[in-house]
């Protein structure tokens, strides 16, 4: 899979496209239809598949750290639209240039012009220009008369609602995994760097990974029962992940990993988290003493939960 950042990187050979654009923040199995019908069609053409997506994504322009979590950083995105089929993904910056082109002005200089569109794959919902004219039936009228057609793919429904990314993080947060693992076609993963933290939890007996988020927000707050993957094993844990309350911090979220029954060094690995279930919100606890002993109760109940369940296979 190609990635062209900006569309200054757009090249003469980029041109003939089957297009799709959005945040596929998850890549849920509602994205994973429109990237299906994206194949059908570039494969019937004879053309290159084409995702366009935005960073940051547009409610995270607007609304900084009061956007919605994400699901997935660019990185695994992009991971998942290149294990989707994707040929190309069009990485635009979303900035005030971007935000003030109207529908009309997108579709020629971006599309058009850029890209080369001959087809247009959209969700239902889809809107986009600052004028939030771009609908489908205003594509359906620009493409015909720049040249391009247009297909609207309908809303996925998977056990008795619309799968979208707003109910995927309602799930995550009440702790149903099992649910929002079935919308996102695969385990809810969390994968980050290794390191080096304030070594806390290793002056209380309890050593821990401190994974690098790269997120404005973590889409999790509180202490679950985790696996971990690392060469080639997987591993049982316990994390806490959030603002860390009862420790002077920076007022970022962080991801800290206990893995159970480990002494090795993990510092500037690259680890996939996968979370299991949720064994309490995050707290403030009155002093070390108190937050030590419920770091040991959550190993306890970590241990609990393990005995019961079988690790899995991978991350």
């Amino acid at each position: 899979m190609e990635l062209i950042r900006g569309l200054h990187n757009l090249r003469p050979r980029h041109r003939g496209h089957v297009v799709t654009i959005g945040n596929f923040d998850g890549v849920h199995v509602g994205h994973q239809a429109i990237l299906s019908r994206l194949r059908e069609s570039a494969a019937r053409a004879g053309l290159p598949s084409c995702v366009v997506i935005f960073e940051p994504q547009p409610r995270e322009f607007f609304a900084g750290r009061e956007a919605p979590p994400r699901l997935s950083r660019l990185r695994d995105k992009l991971a998942l639209l290149k294990a989707a089929g994707v040929d190309r993904v069009l990485c635009l910056s979303f900035n005030q240039r971007l935000r003030e082109l109207t529908a009309e002005a997108f579709v020629q200089r971006i599309l058009v012009e850029g890209l080369g569109v001959t087809h247009l794959q959209v969700g239902d919902d889809f809107r986009f220009g600052c004028d939030r004219a771009g609908d489908f039936a205003f594509l359906q009228q620009a493409g015909s008369t720049l040249g391009f057609t247009v297909e609207n793919t309908q809303t996925v429904e998977l056990l008795g609602d619309r799968v979208s990314s707003t109910r995927i993080r309602s799930l995550l947060e009440s702790g149903d995994f099992a649910t929002a693992e079935a919308l996102l076609d695969r385990p809810f993963v969390i994968a980050g760097r290794v390191l080096h933290g304030q070594k806390l939890g290793r002056t209380l007996g309890v050593p821990t990974a401190n994974i690098q988020l790269k997120r404005l927000r973590a889409p999790l707050h509180g202490v679950y029962v985790v696996s971990v993957q690392h060469e080639g094993q997987v591993l049982a844990g316990v994390a806490n992940i959030g603002e860390r309350p009862s420790v002077a911090g920076d007022g970022q979220a962080h991801l800290e990993v206990h893995v159970l029954d480990y002494a090795g060094d993990l510092y500037g690995q690259y680890l996939p988290v996968r979370f299991h279930a949720k064994l309490r919100d995050e707290q403030k606890f009155a002093g070390l003493d108190a937050l030590k002993a419920a770091i040991y109760a959550d190993i306890d109940a970590a241990r609990a939960y393990w005995q019961q369940y079988p690790l899995p296979c991978c991350v």
